[in-house]
């Protein structure tokens, strides 16, 4: 991913309603440049890297922000880890088991569910598909002798 443009963040951020503040916007812009799914610790660990700028209680606080606004999303891809994605729109995720690499995976790469089977009662609002398997690295490692 590319960074964002400054003066785009922060248009992002007052579309949204929210003050720009340095900790929202070093979290946004941290979350724009990655393409990695990263955790909230790894985001306070990236950004305190050169100097400490935000404690780990106000990076956990502007991802709430942010997601609440609809600018960030939580990613639940395994048990007790909540990953952020700035990647809004509909899309699902493959996740290796090997090495732990989250990659995208285009909305349009399986057809909608069919909804019919569900008991009564329930009401889908959004689904999102997670792929588990070997990357091509970690396939290629499983089959070297």
């Amino acid at each position: 991913m590319m960074p964002a443009n400054p003066e785009q963040i922060i248009q992002s951020l007052k579309s949204r309603g929210l003050r720009v503040t340095p900790q929202r916007f070093a979290v946004y812009a941290n979350l724009l440049a990655r393409a990695d799914h990263p955790t909230a610790e790894q985001i306070f660990l990236e950004l305190n890297q050169q100097a400490p700028q935000s404690s780990q209680a106000t990076v956990y606080s502007a991802l709430q922000t942010l997601r609440q606004a609809g600018l960030v999303r939580e990613v639940l891809l395994e048990e007790g880890v909540c990953r952020y994605d700035a990647k809004v729109e509909p899309h699902h995720h493959f996740r290796c088991r090997g090495c732990g690499q989250i990659s995208d995976i285009a909305w349009e790469t399986f057809h909608c569910l069919e909804t019919a089977p569900l008991a009564p009662g329930l009401t889908i609002e959004s689904y999102e598909v997670i792929v588990r398997g070997l990357c091509d690295a970690c396939a290629g490692e499983s089959e070297t002798p």
